[in-house]
């Protein structure tokens, strides 16, 4: 069954949970699900609320129009989406392939509520990969000279495929803040560690030579600050001193994958509200 879901965040004022509310119950509406979120040091107020479109008095084109009026009542940034209107998703990889490898199968196996159209990638390796599951590939190669050029070229592949999320699936690839703009908080990037540490080449190398008890991964939305923006997700394992680079090397990557992993599924259940450089996840 078709569901609505509203995103909203506010200055915190008396009366909104009722308000909206109240819109979906006196359009026959059936709330399914609903979270909200008061962030006192900044006075906003964050909601997730979803419901069921079975019986509800208002057309899908008409709900936006209608609530409008409510958004406005109390200076809300807000945002409408259906669940049977599937995000179309754009994965941007270079060399190391495995966070590619375990959304590819997710997308196989039916369990990401998404299409994926295309995979753009500045390095050829992924070509085999992706066409095993039927999905176009672009090699779009990247140096310092074609960079604004290759970038240009990219936006136009996204625009037309109608992208509604870029998943970085480590690119190793800095995107300039000309890209970035042209897709505000659509971009999701898995990072190595907890930011910022152990930036640049080699982090694994770096974690093993500090001997530090514990490697993790951090999922951000993407701005014009490298791995500054808004954090989505983070997880660690733990790693001891009998623990061999190579081991390292595997367990980062096992817990890149599974932070990247419940980042998708989050954006793709609308369940990510940014707000300044900070994220509420709602359960």
């Amino acid at each position: 069954m078709n569901h609505a879901i509203l995103l909203i965040s506010c200055p915190d004022a008396k009366g909104i949970t009722a308000t909206v509310t109240n819109f979906i119950y006196q359009n026959q509406g059936n709330i399914i699900h609903a979270d909200q979120h008061i962030d006192d040091q900044n006075n906003t107020f964050l909601m997730r609320i979803e419901w069921s479109l079975g019986g509800f008095r208002l057309e899908k084109g008409a709900i936006g129009k209608e609530f409008s009026k409510i958004a406005e009542q109390f200076q809300m940034n807000w945002e409408l989406s259906f669940t049977d209107d599937l995000p179309r998703v754009a994965i941007f990889v270079s060399k190391q392939l495995h966070c590619l490898h375990d959304l590819l199968f997710q997308y196989f196996y039916g369990q990401l509520r998404c299409k994926i159209p295309l995979v753009i990638s500045n390095h050829d390796d992924a070509r085999l990969l992706v066409a095993g599951f039927k999905i176009s590939f672009h090699h779009v190669h990247v140096t310092p000279e074609n960079k604004k050029a290759q970038e240009r070229r990219e936006i136009e592949l996204l625009k037309k495929e109608k992208i509604d999320l870029i998943v970085l699936a480590r690119y190793h690839q800095i995107l300039s803040p000309e890209f970035v703009s042209e897709f505000p908080r659509r971009i999701i990037n898995i990072h190595h560690s907890f930011l910022p540490a152990f930036a640049g080449k080699n982090p694994y190398q770096q974690a093993y030579q500090k001997g530090v008890k514990v490697i993790g991964a951090t999922s951000h939305y993407v701005n014009d600050q490298l791995d500054e923006g808004p954090i989505i997700a983070q997880d660690t394992v733990q790693v001891s001193h009998r623990d061999t680079l190579e081991d390292f090397i595997r367990k980062g990557m096992d817990v890149e994958k599974a932070v990247l992993n419940r980042t998708v599924h989050l954006a793709l259940q609308r369940k990510i509200l940014s707000y300044g450089n900070k994220t509420v996840v709602f359960d």
